[in-house]
């Protein structure tokens, strides 16, 4: 075990957040989180946060998966006092980091994520992962069971009909035809991962199933292109209630994707 205090983490509403689908909540302050293949139990405790892993594991995954070394709270404090509405936002959800995931994880799991809500893409991930990932035990968690997330040349291998039962839907197409791209070398994960926000996203929106909202979510959690700025439904409201003339893009530039996020899990949470 290895205990440390991170500022301005809160681990319910990163899970609660819609940027990432897999972790596991065990009980009021303790979530399982699977990444990289390793998996890790975090529990929030009085003076910080266990992690169910030795300081070398942490160092090397869990702090940078969990962008340890940024700041937080100085860029809340780059809030404009007038911007009420932010302000209340980033109050509320705080505790939002951007985590730094696995790019092709992100990448499927973003489209299945299209028209889906968070319950539903919970469930088809984890049915993904038990139907074609490796089969893991951490011991280190209390024998934990846990499913790796496939690869793309697992994925590109499987027939479209292998994914019956999963709740994809139409989106077991996009799927296969991404998992096909990256394992042929169509669409290559290192030179994705070198490109800036622009190319990158054009690149991802040339993809087949993969629109703007989808690539920005792409570009945002699996790239970590922090001015990315995904509008879903809950965003464009927002917009439309509270910044007719558009979001001030440019007052923010460099950490948009954050004040994103504070904004949806804000909405998501009943906030109008």
């Amino acid at each position: 075990m290895y205990q440390t205090n991170i500022a301005d983490l809160d681990l319910f509403q990163i899970y609660e957040s819609g940027q990432t689908f897999r972790w596991r909540r065990l009980d009021e302050d303790a979530y399982a989180v699977p990444a990289f293949g390793h998996l890790v139990v975090i529990r929030r405790r009085e003076d910080g946060f266990e992690f169910s892993c030795d300081r070398g594991e942490y160092d090397s995954v869990w702090m940078d998966y969990l962008d340890g070394r940024e700041d937080y709270s100085s860029i809340k404090r780059l809030i404009r006092p007038s911007d009420l509405y932010l302000k209340d936002a980033a109050g509320f959800g705080g505790g939002i980091r951007i985590l730094r995931q696995d790019l092709w994880e992100t990448m499927v799991s973003f489209v299945i994520s299209q028209n889906n809500n968070i319950p539903r893409i919970r469930n088809s991930i984890e049915a993904l992962c038990e139907r074609f990932g490796e089969r893991r035990v951490c011991r280190e968690a209390g024998n934990y069971e846990y499913a790796t997330f496939p690869g793309p040349d697992v994925l590109a291998e499987a027939k479209e009909n292998e994914y019956a039962g999963l709740g994809l839907g139409y989106r077991d197409k996009y799927i296969c035809r991404l998992a096909k791209a990256v394992a042929g070398g169509e669409l290559s994960l290192e030179r994705l991962a070198g490109m800036e926000y622009e190319e990158a996203h054009r690149t991802l929106m040339a993809q087949y199933g993969i629109g703007r909202k989808v690539a920005d979510c792409i570009c945002l959690f699996g790239l970590h292109h922090i001015d990315a700025f995904p509008v879903d439904t809950h965003i464009r409201r927002i917009l439309a209630s509270h910044y007719p003339d558009g979001f001030p893009l440019d007052a923010y530039r460099g950490y948009n994707g954050i004040m994103q996020q504070y904004l949806f899990y804000f909405a998501r949470s009943g906030h109008s």
